[in-house]
């Protein structure tokens, strides 16, 4: 042991009983994964999500509602556009309705289907699934591209590396683009591109999101569901023995085996399982379903659709592996029953308070008045003596068109007898879409109607043009004897 452990390049060094150094390795260098491609049923869906999702990703940006960007979020006006609706900062609550519902609706789902949200639509999936795409498009199928990676460098290799990532990196500068353009108007944002005008700031969030959607779905691909996820770590608390899971029938597939099409393999001991591996091969992230459920694995279902084709091949029946629960597989009630587990009181908890989430947010967003008013009192004067002995307090009237349309307001106020009201220009007031207006309002009162003190009023703003929109804030009148 006279060599110093310094000396020694390992990650751990532990000291065995002869007093010998053994290098113990605590991790293992990443493989690259090449997934096999598959066609079945699954497939198609996953096919499906991944060109639904990003028509709508890529479409939504170029969509006009009242002669403006249908989802849009002007952070720099601080007004957010969506689908002919207008939020603004005093609409945060909003927000916290759609994180809080985002939240305890994939708590519900994950606890009905477990990581169905990521094998189908989550954004690291799906672009990785793309990026596949374009990898088989241009390298071919998994065992052309596994020769490709082991020869040796030639000008046939040299081509195909940089086709690939060319299309790479114009689709995942054009996703840079689109999501640039949901914060900037993307006709407004194509314009500058053609004509080289884009601002340093539009040309760093472009190409930020561009090189993360190149490095994450191109290079790291499964190693950020395994590592930098953080749902794959805390999936585990949502999961009971009634979620929906993809599992391998060890029951029905063991002992595995190779044999002959035909053979009859139950005389030989020998489970449904052949032992091709393909389930394996297919698998995006790289793991062996036959050994148990991982957090790995994401739910895609392409083992299924793998084994299900060999099975059909074998003339074996299909499900040896299926979306199945670990009570159905433990045989605690029948397959056919797993959809009446639904009633279990973790589903109905959840289900419950997403009902009542949701059923407040659509509530608020019907009755929510399509104008924000906000009332200061003048606190240098807070009452004064005008002509004829008559009391006046001011006030600053905000008043900001939250809709699509224009519309002419008026205020008004009551409270106290006699009240009158003095506003500045017209009393009626022209606003654009979106526009504010700050308005300097007195009111008034006769002499003996206001003793000392503050009494309440009420101050209300109304649309001239479109009945219905009305806002009333309260507000105080400062008398005096």
């Amino acid at each position: 042991m006279s060599q110093k452990l310094k000396d020694i390049p390992v990650n751990v060094v532990n000291v065995k009983d002869d007093g010998e150094l053994e290098e113990v390795m605590l991790y293992a260098a990443h493989k690259k994964i090449y997934p096999r491609w598959i066609n079945g049923f699954w497939n198609k869906w996953r096919i499906f999500f991944v060109i639904a999702t990003q028509l709508f990703f890529y479409g939504i940006p170029w969509l006009q509602i009242n002669e403006r960007q249908a989802l849009l979020f002007d952070l720099v006006e601080r007004k957010f556009y969506i689908f002919g609706l207008i939020f603004l900062p005093q609409d945060f609550i909003y927000l916290t309705a759609l994180l809080l519902l985002s939240a305890f609706g994939l708590f519900a789902w994950t606890t009905i289907g477990g990581r169905l949200w990521c094998g189908y639509a989550c954004p690291q999936t799906v672009y990785t699934e793309i990026f596949l795409w374009i990898e088989k498009w241009v390298e071919g199928d998994r065992a052309a591209r596994i020769k490709l990676d082991n020869g040796a460098l030639n000008g046939r290799k040299i081509r195909l590396k940089t086709s690939k990532h060319t299309l790479w990196i114009l689709f995942a500068l054009w996703t840079g683009f689109t999501f640039v353009g949901y914060f900037t108007p993307i006709r407004e944002l194509w314009l500058e591109l053609i004509t080289l005008t884009l601002t340093g700031t539009e040309i760093f969030w472009i190409l930020f999101y561009g090189f993360a959607t190149y490095g994450n779905a191109g290079w790291m691909r499964e190693q950020v569901c395994k590592y930098m996820c953080p749902y794959a770590r805390f999936q585990s608390a949502m999961f009971d023995a009634d979620t929906l899971i993809i599992s391998y029938d060890s029951e029905r597939g063991e002992q595995r085996g190779t044999r002959k099409k035909g053979a009859d393999y139950k005389a030989q001991g020998l489970g449904d399982c052949i032992d091709c591996s393909i389930c394996v091969q297919v698998c995006p992230v790289g793991i062996d379903i036959r050994d148990g459920l991982q957090y790995e694995c994401i739910g895609c279902a392409a083992c299924i659709d793998a084994c299900d084709e060999v099975m059909d091949k074998m003339n074996y029946p299909r499900g040896l592996i299926r979306y199945t629960t670990e009570n159905a597989l433990e045989h605690k009630y029948p397959e056919k029953d797993i959809h009446k587990q639904l009633k279990r009181p973790r589903v109905i908890m959840y289900a419950l308070v997403l009902a009542i989430i949701l059923g407040a947010t659509v509530y608020s967003l019907y009755t929510r008045q399509p104008i924000k008013v906000n009332i200061e009192r003048d606190r240098v004067a807070l009452v004064r003596e005008v002509e004829d002995g008559w009391l006046e307090n001011s006030y600053r009237v905000q008043i900001q068109n939250a809709s699509e349309k224009t519309h002419t307001y008026a205020i008004s106020a009551v409270g106290l007898d006699g009240m009158k009201i003095v506003a500045e220009g017209t009393g009626q007031y022209k606003l654009e879409p979106t526009a504010t207006a700050n308005v300097s309002v007195r009111l008034q009162v006769a002499p003996g109607k206001a003793k000392a003190g503050s009494h309440p009023i009420m101050i209300t703003v109304n649309s001239l043009d479109e009945q219905g929109i009305t806002v009333s804030e309260k507000a105080t009148f400062i008398g005096r004897d």
